[in-house]
């Protein structure tokens, strides 16, 4: 990627700035009151740990944890092999390049916004197969399969990347259940709902870029899942959009932490008391940047509509129920072509006040 093709380059509004602001006032989060084997003992340690999270997903919808149990050797084994992998030929990597059809995979021209990021991208789906709808028509009951695509080089990649994916769905679960206590609901509140879970990981690879004022590794976007747990290097470019404000703020890379941010699915189960938040990624004219996002999804039969135990006459359902997997299988089809109408959102089942 030598200069700047047109196909990346942002509308002036939506063009980064490159003056930053630090992200002061992003929680941090200590988890060991959870994960320590004597935490079972104290539940006023656990208590305040639930307040945060708490807290934490309903100013922000994103916040960091450290001290979360995932074992380090877990990551630095499978960054080791996806700078391996990025950094073959790139007719190797395209061996395995994802399309309609295999939707798993590596990929390079992905867009967010119908604006090409300037980023490269390994997929693979944590259950395999992952069982999902054949296409995102309400009226097809039709179910298919998605398997993943590895590659032969490195040859470890697949081992390292599905051991790291099971540490890392222990982190996601736990915090899942944190959040469901945060909202006084029982732990295992959101469990049924992953039974056959449609849970992705990406392999980022965002290469040096020549002028990174105009372009962005991944445009402005909000997640759709449930929760996101990303790991990213020391480099640093994931900005937030602060609640506050509107303000871009840079999340500063913490060693070892995870950056966790909250999924569209839960801003409609909790009917809006905590809610997803618009986050981007910029790029930079002298270094490379990996990250690893663990996208923790629902199965694709679950109807995503906000908790019974979280409505009523004074707050009433702010959506109207649809199917995670159609929804899921839409946004799939923008990957893949450049589209005249915007990818769905879940504003387009928001009930009219």
């Amino acid at each position: 990627m030598g200069e700047v093709d047109p196909a990346f380059i942002q509308d002036p509004d939506h063009r980064p700035k490159l003056f930053i602001i630090e992200g002061e006032g992003i929680p941090l989060i200590d988890l060991s009151p959870i994960i320590s084997p004597d935490s079972i003992t104290d539940p006023k340690a656990i208590e305040g740990v639930v307040r945060e999270i708490g807290s934490a997903c309903r100013d922000w919808g994103f916040f960091q944890v450290i001290n979360h149990g995932v074992q380090l050797d877990k990551l630095r084994n499978i960054e080791t092999a996806a700078r391996k992998f990025f950094a073959l030929p790139l007719e190797e990597k395209r061996k395995i390049r994802r399309d309609e059809k295999s939707v798993l995979g590596y990929f390079d021209c992905e867009r967010t916004k119908n604006v090409r990021d300037w980023k490269e991208v390994f997929d693979f789906t944590v259950e395999e197969p992952t069982l999902v709808p054949a296409s995102p028509d309400p009226e097809d009951k039709e179910e298919t399969e998605w398997y993943n695509q590895w590659p032969e080089h490195p040859p470890e990649l697949r081992e390292v990347c599905e051991e790291y994916a099971r540490e890392v769905e222990k982190l996601a679960l736990k915090l899942m259940g944190l959040i469901a206590l945060s909202l006084g609901l029982p732990e295992n509140r959101f469990s049924s709902y992953f039974k056959d879970q449609t849970t992705s990981v990406r392999l980022n690879h965002y290469p040096v870029c020549p002028s990174p004022q105009l372009a962005l590794g991944v445009g402005r976007h909000k997640d759709g899942g449930a929760l996101t747990v990303l790991a990213q290097d020391d480099v640093g470019g994931l900005e937030v959009r602060r609640k506050t404000d509107g303000a871009w703020i840079r999340v500063k890379p913490t060693p070892n932490a995870y950056i966790i941010n909250v999924g569209d699915c839960i801003q409609v189960w909790t009917n809006e008391k905590y809610q997803s938040v618009e986050h981007r990624v910029m790029v930079n004219s002298e270094k490379e940047r990996f990250s690893i996002p663990y996208r923790l999804n629902p199965s694709h039969y679950t109807i995503i509509k906000p908790l019974e135990e979280l409505i009523n006459e004074q707050n009433l359902a702010k959506y109207r129920p649809y199917s995670w997997g159609k929804f899921m299988t839409n946004r799939k089809l923008s990957n893949f072509k450049k589209l005249n109408v915007e990818n769905i959102q879940i504003r387009h089942f928001k009930v009219s006040e």
